[in-house]
């Protein structure tokens, strides 16, 4: 079963938790075993699955991002001027697997999934297909 969803970020560089959204599609996909697949289709952002305990954990792989990849460089040559946010999509990835078990997804106690917009603020979607298996 495939799910199209929809988000607006809000800022240039952002962490956004997905994470109950896409656990709501797959109950009600109502698959029970299978997989999960949450999918970004653009090319200065991405899905991540990391800590959501502490939200200093986005604030720090954010800033870490940046310094590995800033914004202005002299020797980027990108007509656009966002190489920065696609390097940073790169990185990143742009879709995440989780196991689907007993109709839940199965994360680590700590684990969150997250869109990752490096580009904003945008409307933007990403899609989460269900399967059973």
């Amino acid at each position: 079963m495939l799910f199209k969803e929809k988000l607006r970020t809000s800022s240039r560089d952002e962490i956004v938790d997905i994470t109950r959204q896409t656990a709501a599609l797959v109950a009600r996909s109502g698959i029970q075993e299978g997989l999960a697949v949450v999918y970004c289709p653009h090319t200065t952002a991405g899905i991540a699955i990391n800590e959501n305990a502490d939200p200093d954990v986005k604030r720090d792989v954010l800033m870490r991002l940046d310094e590995v990849y800033p914004w202005t460089h002299p020797k980027y040559r990108h007509a656009e001027g966002n190489t920065a946010s696609h390097l940073k999509a790169i990185t990143t990835g742009n879709s995440q697997t989780v196991i689907v078990s007993g109709g839940r997804l199965l994360l680590g106690r700590w684990q969150g999934i997250y869109f990752c917009e490096f580009d904003g603020p945008r409307d933007r979607e990403y899609f989460v297909k269900v399967v059973e298996g």
